[in-house]
């Protein structure tokens, strides 16, 4: 009785030192709420010039927010039609990437069967004008809400298509524009099925399921590859049905706490599963990320599948949307999300900070163990890491700037212009004549950049100059430089396999569309032929989701 009579006095303690907590922050709110009121009162009455009230709260939020977390935002109510664009994935336009390129802007990439594929756009193509007003010097995104629209109104496009010089009117009709959560699925070697999941928006555990029930009814895949590879994440709830595809009902997936007890809440699977049985690779990368990471580390912590690749990004906070008044809203983390071991993933804490003012990453030393439901160790605190790791891939200097500065891009628009077809997405190859034809143009635009060799020469030059060892060592530098200038002119034959792998994929583009480039992606990609190899090998698959002698002695 005693015991219990302490229990409740402690309890009371504690929640009248919350209110007393809660009562001393809503005093500093209304005492802030004043002081800026005043301020805007008195910019108001002083300023020399005019202010613009709305335009300074504005910022004012912008930048209040920016001190606690990126996800939490306060969207204006003339923002907010673009941020409903962005969480939803749709928009009225005509369905194309675009980007800026000298002072216009070109499509890069028409999306197949929407009004800009349908009315003869294609890559490389120039927007001189929409509705008749010119595009000259516009940047993409004023290009890009002028496209935009609701469905089924009228726009016309002035372009110039790429290698003419003539302009032509194009009208089309805007529609809704729907960007695939999954734009690819097919059957790889030994009878394992892929499928590529892009963003977790409505729909997404329907796309996959349908995808999933294809390959298995109709094509009998003997294992399954999920690719979350630089998937953002989106809707919790289309995560937990995901998962639902591969556990039974009623498996808990993930649960959020926060601040407010109404923000606490398990998430389990509803549905009846599709196959618990089934072999399960999930692909994943340091771009993976929030609902992917549900999905990825549920399928861990349950020892459901084999996760491959490179750690996870590591967000593990919950947003919530509150509106607010004058029809802005606000984005506001209200929690933190646990998976089935009871680890939280959140990389960073934004509630600390160093010195320079930047949020301190959980270091691997504080990470904390805990077990998947057979037994293995997994970690919280930084993402999900692989059962399988592999080195990401990596470009060199000389490819990452013929990509940056369009080289690639636009020889595969030279290419395309002058063939009509190309064997299909999975068995086109660069030959030897298409690279060599290549590095002429490369030759021909005087394409330049700089190593990070060349770039130490040029600082230890500023140096030695600096300290008036220059003319000491002008030889021996010269020297230098005159034999990386020769070892540069050698970097796209060293280079060749990585430069023609990004050719490749561009100039499929060009035929095949979003579609024929992921089909091409996967020809070379070391990840999908690991887990190939897992999937296709059932002792190596079960050995890799059992735990270790150690682990059992642990449990």
């Amino acid at each position: 009785m005693n015991m219990k009579k302490g229990i409740i006095i402690v309890l009371f303690f504690l929640a009248a030192v919350e209110l007393q907590a809660q009562d001393y922050n809503n005093f500093k709110i209304g005492k802030s709420i004043e002081v800026y009121s005043n301020v805007m009162r008195q910019l108001n009455l002083n300023y020399v010039d005019t202010i613009h009230p709305v335009d300074l709260t504005d910022l004012a939020i912008k930048n209040m927010l920016a001190s606690l977390d990126p996800y939490t935002i306060y969207v204006p109510e003339k923002e907010k039609e673009q941020f409903q664009i962005l969480t939803r994935g749709e928009y009225g336009g005509i369905g194309a990437m675009i980007q800026k390129q000298d002072d216009y802007v070109v499509v890069t990439d028409p999306y197949e069967g929407f009004p800009a594929q349908n009315s003869g756009l294609r890559a490389g193509d120039k927007i001189i004008k929409i509705d008749g007003k010119s595009a000259k010097n516009m940047s993409a995104d004023e290009v890009s809400n002028l496209l935009k629209g609701t469905p089924g109104s009228k726009i016309q496009v002035t372009v110039q298509h790429f290698g003419d010089s003539t302009d032509i009117a194009i009208d089309m009709t805007r529609q809704k524009i729907k960007i695939p959560n999954v734009p690819y699925y097919g059957v790889l070697k030994d009878d394992i099925g892929y499928i590529s999941l892009n963003q977790f928006n409505p729909n997404a555990a329907n796309d996959v399921r349908n995808a999933f029930l294809d390959l298995k009814n109709n094509h009998h895949i003997k294992g399954v590859i999920l690719d979350l590879r630089n998937n953002g994440g989106g809707l919790v709830n289309e995560a937990i049905n995901i998962a639902n595809i591969f556990v039974k009902r009623g498996t808990e997936i993930a649960k959020t706490i926060g601040k407010l007890q109404s923000n606490d809440y398990t998430y389990r699977t509803t549905g009846k599963v599709v196959d618990a049985d089934i072999p399960l690779a999930i692909l994943v990368n340091q771009n993976t990320a929030s609902a992917s990471e549900i999905v990825s580390g549920s399928m861990q912590d349950l020892d459901r599948g084999v996760i491959i690749g490179q750690r996870t990004f590591g967000k593990g906070l919950v947003q919530n949307i509150v509106p607010l008044p004058y029809g802005g809203e606000l984005k506001v983390t209200i929690a933190k999300y646990y998976i089935p071991s009871g680890r939280c993933i959140q990389a960073i804490d934004y509630a600390h900070k160093n010195k320079q003012g930047q949020p301190l990453h959980v270091a691997d030393s504080l990470r904390k163990a805990f077990k998947t439901k057979d037994g293995r160790v997994v970690y919280d605190g930084g993402g999900i890491t692989p059962d399988v790791k592999m080195k990401p891939l990596m470009f060199s200097q000389v490819t990452g700037d013929l990509y940056a500065q369009n080289y690639i891009f636009n020889f595969a628009n030279m290419f395309a212009f002058n063939h009509k077809s190309i064997s299909g997405p999975d068995s086109f190859s660069i030959s030897d004549s298409t690279f060599n034809a290549f590095k002429d143009y490369v030759k021909s635009k005087g394409f330049s950049y700089e190593t990070e060799t060349g770039a130490l020469l040029k600082r230890l030059k500023e140096s030695a100059q600096r300290e008036n060892y220059y003319q000491a060592l002008k030889p021996e530098l010269d020297s230098l430089g005159q034999e990386l200038q020769s070892e540069k002119k050698e970097d796209l034959n060293k280079h060749k396999s990585e430069i023609e792998e990004l050719l490749r994929l561009e100039i499929v583009g060009r035929y095949y569309y979003q579609q024929g480039k992921a089909k091409a992606s996967l020809v070379n990609d070391n990840e999908v032929k690991k887990a190939i190899q897992i999937l296709s090998d059932k002792k190596e698959y079960e050995s890799i989701l059992k735990p270790k002698k150690e682990e059992i002695k642990d449990k």
